[in-house]
């Protein structure tokens, strides 16, 4: 007999045999008679009964090889027959896909060629085995539900980008996207499927038919009379388009769903070693059942699920025989699924908890001492990736039966201490797509998965006006619709428990991944997990334009809060050992992790720029505070490795530009395998029809361990690295002098809670916003199904037509409601529960305080990755925008303390220097543009301390040059909205009776104006005499070029218009005019509001620049009343067109803006400031009474006697607008009208013409006025004022000026 494996080389002597009774009681090894009775009951007969006493051989431990190698021979005979080739196939006996020629367009295909990836338009590929007779079979697991054409076709079929499977006379296919059948032409057919389901495609070549089936359940014929005859053979195929990925089952492993009679797999089942191997589980079963009694002298059957393998040589001896024929068949992936895994899962069939049934554990002690090592590798990954397919494949029923047995079969194998850490180090990352395991999959189709037992009655919530607003008036609830709430919330909690329980499994897979007391034969588990993980992010963070190595984000929403429980768990087990450590609710990544070179960013952007530059730049402080030192050497390897991985990336950027080939060729992917083969993920080849050469053996992949060689070697980490030990502070080196001397946690869950940062940045928050379409949907069928409701109670009783149909869209709108208000509650359950709201709400409490921590350390802030500040942002918004109405963020525990904290780091870090980044400080800017939005979030920001509010509204005032100004302007008009001049609205009033937009949308929030803010904004105008001119200056150029812009825009959108031969506009053109609109109407609102808070900026002409401002101010007033109020003029031509995209362009909002300024100006001041500002109005060569009398409706007589017989629209006026302007503000605009007209009258009698001579040379508008040291050349002063703002040469002879003087002309001249 060959030895098993390390200490189980049993000699000659360990069989021999005692017949002495007192010896076996000393030895444990037993008299030939009781080894003989119980080697025949261990090994029985293939009928399962003994022969008589009398006729049995005598066995022993010597014969009983050649007894077992009977048994096994017993009915070979007739398995010869079954491996014969079966009639009607050609091709090989192993059936994969045809990686040499049966190909068309780019594919990634898996090293097991059964998985395959779409990666161009739309590939096509065969497999290697075609029948032309009989019945045949042959499943496909979907990994993606997107467009694919799955059936048959024949050799002769020629496929290309735009046609595939079932585009071709002989080619037939499902398409479960479109939920159509296809052969040339297309009909409807089957259902619609989703990712995690199973299509099984039939052909009966007798009958000439092909069928095919979605998860066991027959969608019927779908082609009958398909051509048959000479030279007819169907190969299965497929046909998917970019990055649509599935899995075949040919027969290499157990089909799915067998039960269709008389269908065939195309591979044939191992038959032979079937036998064997359920024979020699028969007899290992044996082995469990019958104990030896040695002391009895008897054989006694005992309890399964207790058993030990207790050291008696005589069970492990006949273990060993077993083992010696079971080991080699425990390689294969049939064998494992069908014999291995179907015995392992009825062990725990029988109920309880996973630890109670020790027997799993003894199984593979066992198997680790009596296997071969290779073999118990090969075993253990074929059964994990047995379970993660039966995971992820199995259908959706009611108690979630099948996903809870294969969950509970992964913990018990990964309890097993020297499994798990084979299993992490070489299998869970590398091979499989373990993340599988902590999803749950959400049903397409909710019938199949039962929601319709577990929540019989459905609900949707009617709060929304026919106005997509929330109703104003709570309407009460009636009795039924309490009781259908009622009646859905319990169903939602039925559901909810059911779910509760999945997830509660997969969290203790990860407790067990992330156990780092188990130092037995090595490594714990934790650190082995770590480097594991850190290298899943850097695949995930680092988009080298490889799409297929993503994790997809449905997967990283479950893991994330998966690992959020498990983390929490072992951080609060950590405090209650160690009290002077940090709870989990008061945790956070301290800085030095960012700077110390411990924990691997990757190529991640930091606040501060690139790692490199900022290594260089701040190396002085790195030593100072934190006691860092850098290497020169190390800078400079740095700064080459950055050259390299430059040349690199552009040689791959130039690689993807070329054909086809070279593409191939050169990208050997790191793991293409995530959206491929439902398990496999590490060895891919990549097919391309120009270069069928690249089934070269692949380049191994340089640029990824680059990086970790240049930054810290993740693989090569020990827990003394992590944790620190002796005076090392691990993970926690170089802590600067800001940060408390004070133990966190372990130093591991730090970095497992930095990647958990991370992995929300990567993808969750954009799943969390994704699955939110489907409570839009409910929320439109709702509206819908109410306005339909409504028609059919308006309906006349003679128009039974129109009732009739009515009656047809209410039935339609009403299931199609019941439908979604069940998946909505799956939804719910699994990503917008309570609980994971507060795991999200945990992570943005994570964020602020790191943020907080890292902002102390000075300079060193600056080495912070982005993604804790986006993260921070990100998250609040999730809590606000995805979470509601299901959970109200307000019921948070510290919600408002959380909120002022957040909105301290927006204030503050907006304009922060020590972030570089245009995206991050764009993102931050917007965000705060958001918070000033809603009430509760503006209140936060007024709680934060002065000092920092100041800081704040200094920073917005300052230039809008060299900065994104509009955001800024946003943000003031925020603070602003609710004081000005009928600015008191939501939406616009032209708007009202359209389509409403999101109503949750920052602009479309009721005004809620700061008064605080907008105090300390006046202080600083006030007080600071030269940030004022400055801001007002960048304001009114801004204004100036915003209103240019949209003017010049309007005048090709008119020509466009007016062309018969084209009489479209380009969309991204009406899009940029209206923002150029927005911006003219928000800029004037800020003006005004400068106006209100400090009108002496403009009229206090003791101040250096306050008559320039007022005369560009008065300048840009006329140019946009003028431009907006002519009459038939472009502007009005333009609105009346009602062009979609230019909705918010209307007279309205701008005449209202102007309007409140020069109301400020002339009526709402002091007797000097409104005769300065009326002179300086009137001298403007542009001003025109009848832009003013146009705000009334009082155009001149002349006027509309030449407009009444074009048409009779009416005039604009704001005394139509009652609801928005108030009779007070009306009473205002009379005053200022009739305050104008005398003065303009006046101002005409008394204005003496002025010779051209003595106009101002440059606008040739005003007299001169001044005169130019040392030149002595002459302009008007608001000129020659506004010039030398930027300028101090003069306009004619460029000579520097030193002053300006007051010119009058001489009297004699």
């Amino acid at each position: 007999m060959t030895s098993r494996g390390a200490g189980t080389a049993f000699s000659r002597k360990n069989y021999r045999l005692s017949t002495e009774p007192e010896k076996s009681k000393v030895t444990g090894i037993v008299n030939s008679r009781l080894l003989n009775d119980y080697l025949h009951r261990v090994f029985t007969n293939a009928d399962g009964n003994q022969p008589a006493a009398a006729y049995r051989k005598h066995l022993t431990f010597q014969n009983l090889q050649e007894h077992l190698d009977r048994l096994l021979a017993e009915e070979n005979g007739s398995e010869d027959s079954r491996d014969q080739v079966a009639e009607g196939r050609l091709g090989p006996s192993t059936v994969v896909l045809d990686h040499t020629s049966g190909f068309e367009g780019l594919l990634l295909v898996d090293d097991d060629l059964l998985g395959v990836i779409g990666h161009s338009n739309f590939g096509s590929i065969r497999a290697t085995t075609c029948v032309y007779k009989g019945k045949w079979i042959y499943e496909v697991l979907i990994s993606s539900q997107g467009l694919m054409q799955i059936g048959w076709c024949t050799l002769n079929c020629r496929f290309n980008q735009e046609e595939g499977v079932g585009d071709t006379p002989d080619s037939y296919a499902y398409d479960g996207n479109r939920v159509r059948k296809w052969n040339v032409t297309t009909t409807n057919y089957g259902k619609s499927w989703a990712a995690g389901d199973i299509v099984s495609c039939l052909i009966d070549l007798d009958e000439g038919t092909i069928a095919f089936c979605l998860n066991g359940i027959s969608l019927g014929t779908a082609f009958d009379n398909i051509t048959r005859g000479a030279g007819m053979a169907y190969f299965p195929a497929i046909s998917l388009s970019f990055k649509e990925s599935v899995a075949f089952n040919f027969g290499s492993r157990p089909l799915r769903y067998p039960f269709v009679e008389g269908y065939c797999p195309l591979q044939d089942p191992p038959v032979a070693d079937l036998v064997k191997a359920r024979k020699l589980l028969g007899y290992l079963k044996n082995v469990i059942h019958i104990a030896i009694d040695v002391t009895e002298g008897k054989l006694v059957e005992k309890d399964t699920s207790m058993w030990q393998l207790q050291g008696e040589p005589t069970v492990l001896i006949t273990l060993a025989h077993i083992f010696n024929y079971f080991s080699p068949l425990m390689c294969k992936v049939y064998l494992v699924e069908d014999v291995l895994m179907t015995f392992l899962l009825s062990i725990l069939e029988r109920g309880g908890a996973v630890e109670a049934h020790p027997l799993i554990q003894q199984l593979l002690d066992l198997m680790w001492l009596l296997m071969e090592e290779y073999e118990v590798h090969e075993c253990l990954k074929q059964l994990l990736m047995s379970l993660l397919r039966a995971y992820r494949f199995s259908p959706i029923i009611p108690d979630l039966g099948l996903q809870i047995h294969y969950l509970r079969l992964t913990i018990a194998v990964l309890k097993h201490e020297k499994s798990r850490k084979y299993l992490l180090s070489n299998v869970l990352f590398d091979v499989l797509r373990s993340v599988v395991f902590f999803y749950i999959k959400s049903p397409l189709r909710v019938e199949e998965a039962g929601l319709q037992e577990l929540i019989p009655t459905t609900w949707w919530p009617n709060r929304f006006t026919k106005e997509g607003k929330e109703s104003k008036e709570v309407k009460e609830e009636s009795a039924e619709e309490r009781l259908r709430r009622r009646a859905y919330e319990r169903g939602c909690q039925r559901l909810k428990k059911r779910i509760e329980v999945v997830e509660g499994l997969q969290v203790q897979i990860l407790k067990l991944l992330l156990n780092n007391k188990d130092r037995g034969g090595g490594e714990a588990s934790r650190y082995i997990f770590l480097n594991k993980f850190r290298k899943f992010l850097q695949e995930n963070a680092s988009n080298r334009g490889n799409l297929t190595v993503l994790c997809p984000p449905e997967y990283m929403v479950c893991f994330l809060h998966r690992l959020i429980a498990a983390l929490r768990f072992f951080w609060d087990g950590h405090k209650a050992k160690t009290p002077a450590a940090l709870s989990s609710e008061e945790a956070y990544v301290p800085p030095q992790l960012f700077y110390n070179g411990k924990v691997d960013y990757f190529d991640l952007q930091r606040l501060g720029g690139l790692l490199s530059h900022l290594k260089k730049t701040l190396k002085d402080d790195l030593a100072a505070k934190a006691n860092v030192l850098i290497d020169p050497a190390e800078l400079q390897a740095v700064t080459m490795d950055d050259l390299d991985e430059d040349e690199e990336s552009a040689t791959s950027a130039a690689q993807s530009q070329r054909p086809s080939a070279s593409l191939a060729i050169g990208g050997a992917l790191a793991r293409p395998g995530w959206l491929s083969s439902p398990t496999l993920g590490r060895a891919n080849r990549f097919l391309s029809t120009a270069a069928v050469s690249l089934m070269n053996p692949r380049r191994p992949l340089g640029t990824l361990e680059k990086i970790k060689v240049r930054t810290l070697s993740v693989e090569q980490r020990t827990e003394e690295d992590i944790e620190g030990s002796h005076g090392n502070e691990g993970l926690l080196l170089g802590r600067p002098p800001e940060e408390p001397d004070q133990p966190i946690t372990e130093n591991s869950l730090l970095e497992v809670l930095d990647g958990i940062v991370m992995m929300y940045n990567l993808s969750v928050h954009q799943q969390l916003g994704k699955m939110v379409g489907v409570s839009d949907d409910v929320n439109e069928y709702a509206m819908a199904l109410k306005d339909t409701e409504e028609k059919i109670s308006r309906c006349p009783k003679r128009r039974r037509d129109i009732h009739e149909e009515l009656l047809k869209s209410q039935k339609v709108f009403s299931e199609k409601l019941n439908h979604l208000s069940r998946r909505l509650a799956w939804i719910n359950v699994t990503i917008y529960s309570k609980e994971k709201m507060q795991d999200v709400y945990w992570l943005l409490r994570v964020c602020i305080r790191t943020i907080e921590h890292g902002d102390r350390t000075g300079s060193l802030f600056a080495f912070m990755p982005e993604f804790y500040l986006s993260v921070a942002m990100n998250s609040y918004s999730a809590l606000k925008n995805y979470f509601s109405p299901v959970n109200s963020m307000e019921e948070l525990p510290g919600y408002e303390e959380t909120l002022m904290r957040l909105a301290a780091i927006l204030a503050k870090h907006f304009a922060d220097s020590r972030i570089v980044g245009t995206d991050i400080r764009d993102s931050l800017m917007q965000a705060l543009a958001s918070y000033v939005c809603y009430p509760h979030s503006l209140r936060a920001v007024e709680r934060i301390p002065e000092e920092q509010r100041i800081s704040m509204m200094k920073n917005l005032l300052a230039p809008y040059e060299q900065r994104p100004w509009a955001q800024t302007n946003w943000i003031l008009v925020r603070l602003w909205r609710g004081c000005g001049f009928g600015y008191r609205y939501t939406r616009l009033p032209h708007l009202l009776k359209t389509k409403p937009e999101d109503a949750s949308l920052p602009s479309l929030q009721k005004p809620c104006p700061s008064t605080l803010l907008q105090r300390h904004m006046a202080d600083l105008l006030r007080s600071d005499r030269d940030l004022a001119p400055s801001f007002l200056n960048s304001v009114l150029n801004q204004l100036n070029w915003a209103f240019s812009e949209f003017i010049g825009m309007i005048q090709e959108i008119q020509q466009a218009a007016e062309r018969l031969e084209r009489n479209f506009v380009d969309s991204r053109q009406l899009k940029v005019c209206a923002t150029c609109f927005d911006l003219s109407v928000s800029l004037l609102r800020v003006l005004e509001m400068t106006v209100t808070l400090a009108p002496e900026i403009f009229l206090d002409w003791n101040r250096p620049s306050s008559e320039l401002l007022l005369r560009r101010l008065a300048q840009l007033l006329n140019q946009v009343l003028n431009r907006v109020t002519a009459e038939r003029n472009l502007f009005d031509r333009v609105v009346n067109l009602r062009l979609p995209g230019l909705e918010s362009v209307d007279h309205y909002p701008i005449l209202v803006a102007v309007t409140g300024i020069l109301v400020r100006l002339l009526v709402d001041t002091d007797v000097q400031g409104a005769e300065r500002a009326t002179a300086v109005l009137l001298a403007d060569p542009c001003f025109q009474l009848r832009s003013i009398q146009y705000l009334l409706g009082n155009a001149e007589p002349s006027a509309l006697a030449a407009a009444a017989p074009a048409t009779d629209k009416r005039h604009f006026s704001l005394h139509t607008y009652t609801e928005y302007i108030s009779t007070e503000e009306l009473a205002k605009v009379d005053k200022m009208l009739r305050h104008l007209s005398e003065e303009s009258k006046q101002a005409a009698a008394t204005t003496l013409p002025t010779s051209e001579e003595d106009l101002c040379p440059i606008c040739y508008a005003h007299p001169i006025s001044a005169i130019f040291r040392p030149c002595s050349h002459k302009s008007c002063k608001a000129c020659i004022n506004q010039h030398l703002m930027n300028n101090k040469d003069c306009f004619f002879c460029k000579a520097t000026i030193t002053g300006v003087d007051d010119f009058t002309k001489p009297a004699s001249s």
